[in-house]
Order: C-alpha cells, then structure tokens, then sequence
C-alpha cells in the first residue's frame, strides 16, 4: 500500500482522546483506521495478550464506558456489548505484531509518526512557554512600562498558557479528572 496515499493526520489525530491521563485510541476507531472489525482486532489482541501490559493497553470500566456511549450517541442495542479497550502509543506499536495486514502495518506506522509529532509539538511548546515566562518577568520589572502595556502583556501570556493547558481541543475527554496528590 502507497504510504503517501493513506489517510489525513486529523483523521488520527481526532481519534486520540486523554483517558485515564494517556493518550489513547479506542479499538473501534483503530479497527475502523485498519480496515478490519472490531472483533478481529480484539481477538487478535486476545490471543496475544501477553505483549499488552496495562501501560499499553486497558479495558474500559463499566463506568467509562456508559460515559463514552453517551458522549458518542450509541444506543444500548447497538454499539458493543463488551468494554472498549484503549490502547496507547505503545498499545499502537504493538498491534504491528498481531496485525499482518499490509493496510495495518502502514497506518500502524502513520499512528506512531503522529503520536511522535503531538509529543515534539508539546515539548516545543513548553520551551515557548518557559521563554515567554522569562521575557514576562524581565518586562514586568522594568519601571518604563506603563501600566496599560503590562496588562496587555499579561492578558497575551494568559491566553497562550490556556492554549497550552487544552489536552485535545476537538474532542472532548471522557473519564475522571485526577486530584493532585493522587495517582
């Protein structure tokens, strides 16, 4: 399959969703990603689940999983009758192994590519974000700044900071907010 000719980024990208605090994509959309069903993936995964640990891949809780079926629209008839499993990027590259398929390989090799981007575009904004604050303390203590500039100042570094706190501003996450302290 011609790599080029796969599928958009955004199409991966919307299908990533913050659970649990991971980046993850849910079975169905990686079935859907692969060309395969969704009970072919989680049947191969099954039958290899030795090479998926937690921190690669989680079932959904009853709870998470009602949240999802509301958030998503699916009815109690349709949509699945057994908990979605999430799986993170490392999830992702292992599926590589239990999924043969020419299609599978080359979106499998795509996933990697764009999780590997989020994480350079996260670590570059925070570099921005430190330089920023830098810059913001250095004009907040020079005395010829008038009062009207120095608001503005701190009104552009508050909105980028909001810009930077937003985990996946085209979806909405579902699950639990974790409390400080906790983990």
């Amino acid at each position: 399959m011609n790599e080029t000719a796969l599928l958009p980024d955004e199409k991966v990208i919307r299908r990533i969703i913050l659970l649990r605090n991971k980046k993850v994509i849910l079975d169905f959309d990686l079935a859907e990603l692969y060309g395969t069903e969704t009970k072919q993936l989680k049947r191969q995964v099954k039958r290899n689940i030795e090479r998926f640990p937690e921190d690669f891949m989680f079932e959904l809780t009853e709870e998470e999983q009602n949240n999802l079926r509301r958030q998503i629209g699916t009815s109690n008839w349709g949509g699945t009758r057994y908990a979605s499993m999430a799986f993170t990027e490392q999830g992702v590259a292992m599926l590589s192994s239990v999924l043969k398929s020419a299609q599978a390989i080359a979106v499998n090799i795509q996933i990697i590519r764009v999780f590997s981007r989020m994480r350079e575009l996260l670590f570059t904004h925070q570099d921005i974000l430190l330089k920023l604050e830098k810059l913001e303390k250095k004009l907040l203590i020079q005395d010829d700044h008038n009062e009207q500039v120095q608001r503005e100042i701190q009104m552009i570094f508050l909105t980028l900071k909001n810009l930077l706190d937003q985990p996946n501003p085209g979806r909405t996450n579902i699950g639990y907010k974790q409390e400080k302290g906790r983990g």
